[in-house]
């Protein structure tokens, strides 16, 4: 998403949000640095009260903090920040997988399939924007197809805190996140619950060190 989408989006609010996240696990956003709430909307082209909103969730998140009469302020990212997020996303992760593959149906199985088959196209085709979607979209069929509508909605809120945006971007990952991928369609073709569980809890706990590695070289996390 470009700056220039903002001012036609619905959900200002949430995209502002999903914006600011990137910059801070990116680097742009310093930890300690404040954010202008009237700069960022005059950059986006956008009132300052879906600003404040996506600022206000920052800040439940932990991303932020909020100073009176001084406003909003980057926090550190820690180690231990992504490890906590990664730990979580395996164990709730692992178990939608381990329902779909006992649930899903043959047009879900399919439609996984077919992105799965996009995704490593936008791979090859270096289009981060595409990976980052069809990555998303991959796991989020998987965790329909569980048919678990409340643990669901649990790994969505979750998989906020994790910077999807930079996976793209770590050494190695996008092979790894291909072959970890196969392995799970493999075990949800085969109706492999165990076999499932495993392959996505794998899958979901071992890209927190590459990332931390690569939040490290970056100076968003201090060494």
């Amino acid at each position: 998403m470009t700056v220039g989408d903002f001012a036609a989006r619905p959900q200002l609010s949430e995209d502002v949000a999903r914006l600011v996240r990137g910059r801070i696990f990116d680097g742009t956003y310093a930890a300690d640095s404040y954010i202008r709430l009237e700069l960022l909307a005059a950059e986006l082209g956008i009132s300052v009260t879906p600003v404040r909103e996506a600022l206000v969730e920052l800040r439940a998140e932990g991303l932020l903090t909020q100073q009176p009469r001084r406003g909003f302020v980057v926090l550190p990212v820690t180690r231990r920040d992504i490890a906590d997020v990664s730990d979580v996303q395996s164990h709730i992760g692992g178990e939608l997988a381990a329902r779909a593959a006992a649930n899903i149906t043959a047009a879900q199985l399919a439609e996984v399939e077919s992105i799965q088959a996009r995704l490593e196209a936008a791979y090859d085709g270096d289009d981060d924007v595409l990976v980052v979607r069809l990555n998303h979209d991959f796991h989020r069929a998987i965790n329909v197809a569980a048919d678990s509508p409340k643990l669901a909605q649990l790994m969505s809120q979750i998989t906020r805190y994790a910077p999807e945006t930079v996976f793209p971007m770590v050494a190695g990952w996008p092979a790894k996140s291909i072959r970890d991928h196969r392995r799970v369609l493999a075990a949800l073709a085969d109706g492999d619950e165990k076999k499932a569980r495993a392959a996505m809890s794998e899958h979901l706990c071992a890209g927190a060190e590459p990332l931390i590695e690569h939040l490290v070289a970056r100076g968003v996390i201090e060494q």
